[in-house]
C-alpha cells in the first residue's frame, strides 16, 4: 500500500473476550495523542467499567463482526499485514482511533452514546480524531468506510487529503445494499491489502465474489471527494 494511503474502518460490536496483555495504560497505543481522551472517557465510564481492568490483545484480534471475519486479517500474507498496520484506522467512541496492533480491552461503547459529563461522543471527540488525522491525510489517499455513526467524529472540510474515497454497494435496480454492507467492505479491505497504492480507477480489477462490480459510470468526482459504486451484476 502507497505510503500516504489511510483506510478508515468502524469497530464491531462483535468481540472476543478473552485476552493475555495487562490493561488498558497510556503510551501503548499508535496515536498517544489521543490517550489524554481515552483516559477522559475511561475515567467518566466509572472505576467499575470492565474497560478499565479487563485483559488487551491486539485491536485486529478483538474485533470480530462480520467486515472483520471477511478482511480475515490471520490468514493474509505477512507482508500485507504490515501493510495494513500501516494503514488501517479503526474508528472507536472508547478510544477515539485504535491501529490494529493497539493492545485493546473488551468494551461496548457506540460511538453515537452520550457519556457525562463528557456528552455524545462523536461530538465530543470530533476536534481530537479530526487533529490526529490532520497530518496521516495530508496529499494522501483516504478510503473512508465509516457508517455515518462514526463520520460524525471527523470534520473533513478542516482536513486536506489529496483523495478521499467513501464506497457504496447497490443492488441491480440502484438501492443501497446494507445487509451485506460490511461483508463487502471487508473483502475490499483484504483487495486493498494486495493492491497497493490502488486508487479509483484501479478497482476495476476488483472482482468481489458475491458479484458486485465498480460502475465507473455511476461513481462521482467533486473535488477531492470520489463516491464510488460497486453495482450488484445481475
Amino acid at each position: 500500500m502507497a505510503r500516504r494511503t489511510l483506510i478508515l474502518l468502524p469497530p464491531s460490536e462483535g468481540k472476543a473476550l478473552e485476552g493475555a496483555g495487562p490493561p488498558w495504560a497510556p503510551g501503548t497505543m499508535a496515536l498517544a495523542a489521543l490517550d489524554p481522551g481515552r483516559a477522559k472517557v475511561l475515567k467518566a465510564l466509572g472505576p467499575r467499567h470492565p474497560a478499565r481492568v479487563g485483559p488487551t490483545m491486539a485491536a485486529i484480534d478483538r474485533y470480530t463482526g462480520v467486515l472483520y471475519k471477511e478482511l480475515a486479517y490471520r490468514t493474509l500474507p505477512g507482508v500485507e499485514r504490515r501493510r495494513l498496520d500501516r494503514s488501517v484506522l479503526i474508528a472507536s467512541g472508547l478510544w477515539g482511533l485504535v491501529a490494529p496492533r493497539d493492545p485493546i480491552p473488551h468494551y461496548k461503547l457506540k460511538m453515537s452514546a452520550s457519556v457525562a459529563p463528557l456528552g455524545r461522543l462523536a461530538t465530543w471527540w470530533r476536534p481530537q480524531v479530526t487533529a490526529g488525522l490532520a497530518p496521516l491525510v495530508l496529499r494522501g489517499r483516504v478510503w473512508d468506510l465509516l457508517p455515518i455513526e462514526h463520520s460524525a467524529a471527523i470534520t473533513w472540510p478542516d482536513l486536506e487529503p489529496l483523495e478521499r474515497v467513501t464506497v457504496r454497494f447497490v443492488d441491480a435496480s440502484g438501492a443501497t445494499v446494507s445487509h451485506w454492507n460490511k461483508l463487502l467492505k471487508g473483502s475490499l479491505v483484504r483487495w486493498l491489502a494486495a493492491h497497493p497504492g490502488a486508487g479509483v480507477d484501479d478497482l476495476e480489477a476488483f472482482d468481489h465474489p458475491l458479484g458486485y462490480r465498480f460502475d465507473p459510470i455511476a461513481t462521482e468526482r467533486e473535488g477531492r471527494h470520489a463516491a464510488v459504486i460497486f453495482r450488484l451484476e445481475p
